[in-house]
């Protein structure tokens, strides 16, 4: 048997994490919460060091998933106490916890611990992030590297997958605006940062691959990066969003920054030590997020 705890396995990733890898025969999955209930879910607060050290011994699993952060930059910006505490001390002390007991620790990172004025970015490339978001993720590959010689970091862009409500990633978040503007005033979308949207499923695909080398004795360990393929710009995924929704939405570009925390530009990363080692798996996105519409019914209520 062989046994993942998935840190965080309510969330975006997560979910899709927890289903891929509940397929796989001889596997046990145990997956934590905090926030959001799920079914068979325990509970987990990873902030209590305490509480994180009593459920890795009595788990004691083969490997770890830390798929828990938080991912929201204004948010980061505005409490970076909160940032700290989730995105560094947490990592630190479920990596050092899975170490004690012999579990490889696989965390999620981010592309925003590069500053996108130079892509795409290899895994050795120099960090140098531009918000507090940024910073966090890449204190907390850090922590991990240092608290764990059986640990890994995946860095990640923009994720999109099945959701519970609009608001659970950035691209599905799009919708409302671009539904309101059909008999509204146009959805002013942003034009100038480029993203690479990469489907969660894709991903658990990919860590589900991860975890089955190590499971044959063959453990990756070090910083790895996976991305989608196709740069697309919010405008663009709001065009094809509203393409899906077979919505004739009124879409105006904006071709320079605007947010208050800032962003890069283009953060592509390099998918190349995952390729070189055969794991991957891109679904294209009119393809995937046809998917996420489809299962999350259009009815014209953009309220959630």
């Amino acid at each position: 048997m062989f046994k993942v705890a998935v840190i965080g396995g309510s969330g975006l990733l997560g979910r899709a994490l927890v289903g891929e890898l509940a397929r796989q025969a001889g596997w046990q999955v145990v997956a934590t919460t905090f926030s959001r209930p799920a079914p068979h879910a325990i509970t987990l607060d990873i902030r209590d060091a305490r509480a994180v050290e009593q459920f890795v011994e009595r788990e004691a699993p083969d490997a770890l998933v830390i798929a828990a952060a938080e991912r929201r930059p204004d948010v980061c910006e505005h409490d970076p106490a909160l940032a700290r505490a989730l995105n560094v001390d947490a990592v630190r002390t479920l990596a050092a916890a899975a170490n004690r007991c012999g579990a490889w620790t696989l965390s999620i990172s981010t592309d925003y611990v590069f500053d996108g004025a130079h892509p795409p970015y290899r895994h050795d490339a120099a960090p140098s992030p531009l918000n507090a978001y940024g910073r966090s993720k890449l204190e907390g590959e850090r922590a991990l590297l240092e608290a764990t010689d059986l640990g890994c970091m995946l860095r990640l862009p923009l994720l999109y997958g099945p959701i519970v409500g609009w608001a659970e990633s950035a691209v599905t978040s799009l919708v409302p605006a671009i539904a309101a503007s059909v008999d509204g005033k146009p959805a002013v979308m942003d034009a100038w940062a480029i993203r690479y949207p990469t489907f969660t499923p894709d991903i658990a695909f990919v860590i589900r691959q991860m975890l089955e080398q190590h499971a044959r004795g063959d453990t990756i360990r070090g910083i790895m990066q996976w991305s989608g393929d196709e740069p697309m710009t919010k405008y663009d995924i709001a065009l094809r969003l509203a393409e899906a929704l077979q919505l004739d939405a009124r879409l105006t570009p904006q071709h320079t920054p605007t947010d208050a925390t800032p962003r890069p530009h283009n953060c592509h990363l390099a998918s190349d030590r995952l390729d070189a080692l055969g794991i991957g798996r891109r679904t294209s996105f009119d393809t995937a997020i046809r998917q996420v519409l489809g299962a999350f019914p259009w009815r014209g209520d953009t309220a959630t």
